[in-house]
């Protein structure tokens, strides 16, 4: 076994990859930029070598820095982690040239299997159903309108050089072919270095499912179950589960067969994914294969028992497998959601800033994988993800509910997280009977509101959660004002009840409620016992004596625990729960009564302008001065987390000024083009 590693990546996978070298007893090398000298994975590591500018071009993609730094360090391998150069046949090769061991397939597969149209090559050869198209690399425009009309529409212009959804594209028409070249070779090129394009046909309302192998450098190739990976946006993947509910032993013995039969013929070794699309006859396609961990390996580790970054290692340093197909076991069911850096509400635009507060998540069939903390800084330069919460169950919906009442108090505040609603996605109830497609959010979600009604029950526990939030706080500014009460907080022993009206949006709750002080089955700690009546409905509550805000509140419900994230803001208190984020306001009755009569906000007219959403980089302007545009055309195209996003125009109008350029970095909130009139 390797006695020192160097971990070319950062983050939570960075600090994935050094907790188990520490029980190994490996030593570990991190790297770092300028932005990330403080982050928490280069603590973590025995060592930290710093490679220079923020930008990945000029730190982690250096591949001459990362293996100078490997063989300073006496190193005898380097792990890749995912992303950055984890899929670069030429990092394999000139780790493995310098006398070092690359963890991962060899150069060679790598770039075999990188390529999208020989790795659907080699799984014609190993007898792995594909998908119809034409499997060869297309750039002139009357070329691809032949071959789209042979393979019939929809169409998917897909990167021949890469994955992640970079440069993908979907066709419905002739009219859209030239528009969608032109946007997926500019995003491929940018990706990958290679704008080389091919065409599948495009399955609609498919499931995305992909098989986890192992393979070691014996000729032993082990299929470790698969996960599901349908709830995507922007072919991002946003929820994983292991097992599927789509698949049945039947069809994960297949599936499985494939995946190995793919591996063998690729003469593949390490981690890798193959990863298949399943449509709605129940026949699969392969679409791909990553040569490298992925992001959702923990839920595989969860079922399987097995540390995948533990088996890469053994198998890196030419150790058997230690374990045969028939020792695979699944056990439960696990979950997992990407946590990252964007606004849902804004077509999942990234965002950055200082994280400011941060609550560590634990507790029983949970797992984190984190590489932030408070303090640390979400920039431009790299992917948005900031961390992955995955809960085990027996069972799905065991699963299921740990997940949700792990990111009920899952708390980030500084930037703009997708917490809520990846939970909304958790509690829709088609995600809750397994049925899904890839085009789930855009069939359920808009502006990452789901379009059903929020539960009315999940409502009136988020009127208890803010009501008694404000009443403790009430309560304790009037016993602060009373120097002569024996305890803050403590209250006369006749039972009152107090009354509020509370409001979240469109929704109005009539809320009564009294209680005592209890202690608890040790008799050691007083808790609150309330009787609370939402609308009419009765509720037992206990809650905590506590006597300060809590911005993560924990309730017993109706003998239930659930868990609320609350914030003050301005008079108001802002709350989330099981995916429903709302903003409420608690008025006494007296209150409620004069709240009639309080002015109207006045509805403001935006500025004639056009600003930036998002920090980034300007890769493109559209248009020019003098030119007239439409409300929601694209005028303007930011690079920022290393995806690109359009800009559209507010308004129907003129162009008057064009204040930015390509090449420029833009704040959120900068001028980028001003309208006449």
């Amino acid at each position: 076994m390797f006695e020192k590693i160097l971990i070319a990546n950062r983050g939570e996978i960075a600090i994935r990859i050094i907790k188990t070298c520490k029980r190994l007893g490996i030593k570990t090398v991190a790297v770092y930029s300028d932005i990330d000298s403080r982050s928490l994975f280069v603590r973590e590591a025995d060592e930290a070598v710093h490679l220079g500018p923020s930008p990945s071009s000029a730190s982690y993609l250096v591949i001459s820095k990362l293996v100078e730094a490997a063989l300073a360090h006496n190193c005898q391998a380097i792990h890749p982690g995912y992303g950055f150069l984890s899929e670069s046949a030429s990092f394999a090769a000139e780790v493995v040239a310098a006398g070092l061991i690359f963890i991962g397939p060899s150069a060679e597969v790598v770039a075999t299997m990188g390529d999208k149209i020989a790795a659907k090559n080699m799984a014609i050869k190993a007898g792995v159903p594909v998908v119809p198209g034409c499997n060869q690399a297309l750039s002139d425009l009357a070329m691809i309108r032949e071959k789209a009309a042979e393979i019939g529409y929809p169409v998917l212009f897909k990167p021949a050089a890469g994955g992640g959804g970079r440069g993908m594209r979907s066709v419905h028409g002739p009219d859209q072919l030239a528009s969608a070249l032109q946007s997926a070779q500019d995003e491929t090129r940018k990706a990958f270095g290679d704008d080389r394009i091919f065409l599948e046909k495009f399955i609609e309302g498919p499931r995305h499912i992909e098989v986890q192998i192992m393979a070691d450098q014996h000729g032993k190739v082990l299929s470790l179950g698969e996960r599901e990976c349908s709830i995507q946006r922007r072919y991002q993947k946003v929820i994983e589960e292991s097992p599927s509910p789509a698949v049945d032993p039947i069809l994960r013995q297949k599936m499985g067969d494939m995946a190995c039969a793919l591996a063998r013929e690729a003469g593949y070794s390490n981690a890798g994914t193959v990863e298949f699309i399943l449509d709605q006859h129940g026949d699969f396609f392969f679409m791909e294969m990553n040569t490298r961990l992925q992001v959702e390996h923990p839920i595989t580790e969860m079922v399987t028992g097995l540390d995948l970054v533990e088996l890469q290692l053994r198998v890196a340093a030419g150790q058997h497998l230690p374990l045969n197909q028939d020792e695979v076991q699944m056990n439960g069911w696990a979950i997992e959601a990407r946590i990252c850096a964007e606004d849902p509400s804004r077509s999942f635009l990234p965002s950055t800033g200082l994280i400011t507060r941060y609550g560590y998540l634990r507790g029983d069939n949970i797992r984190l994988d984190s590489g932030i903390e408070a303090g640390s800084v979400i920039s431009v330069f790299y992917d948005s993800l900031l961390a992955k919460v995955a809960a085990w169950g027996p069972n799905r919906d065991a699963a299921r509910q740990t997940l949700v009442q792990a990111l009920n108090r899952y708390h980030i505040e500084g930037v703009i997280t997708n917490v809520d609603f990846a939970n909304a996605i958790l509690n829709h109830p088609d995600f809750s009977a397994g049925t899904m497609t890839t085009a789930f959010i855009e069939e359920h979600f808009d502006d990452g509101v789901s379009r059903l009604a929020p539960p009315r029950k999940h409502l009136e526990a988020m009127a208890i959660a803010v009501t008694t939030v404000y009443h403790n706080r009430e309560n304790l500014m009037r016993q602060s004002l009373k120097p002569m009460i024996a305890k803050v907080g403590s209250s006369p022993r006749a039972e009152v009840t107090h009354r509020y009206m509370v409001k979240g949006e469109g929704d109005i709750f009539a809320v009564e409620f009294k209680g005592e002080f209890q202690n608890d089955k040790q008799g050691e700690h007083p808790v609150r016992a309330w009787d609370f009546w939402v609308d009419g409905v009765h509720y037992a509550v206990k809650t905590p004596e506590f006597e300060f805000f809590r911005r993560r509140l924990r309730l017993e419900i109706n003998k239930e625990i659930q868990y609320f994230r609350l914030q003050y803001r301005q008079n108001f208190i802002w709350a989330a729960f099981c995916g429903i984020s709302r903003i409420f306001e608690i008025y006494t009755p007296q209150e409620w009564e004069l709240a009639q009569y309080m002015p109207k906000e006045q509805t403001r007219i935006g500025a004639n302008e056009l600003t930036s959403p998002l920090p980034g980089m300007v890769v493109s302007v559209l248009i020019n001065e003098g030119e007239r545009v439409y409300k929601g055309q694209d005028l303007v195209v930011i690079e920022s987390m290393k995806m690109e996003s359009g800009v559209a125009s507010p308004c129907d109008g003129i162009i008057d000024a064009i204040t930015t350029r390509p090449g420029v970095a833009v704040e959120t909130g900068d001028v980028l083009i001003s309208f006449k009139g």
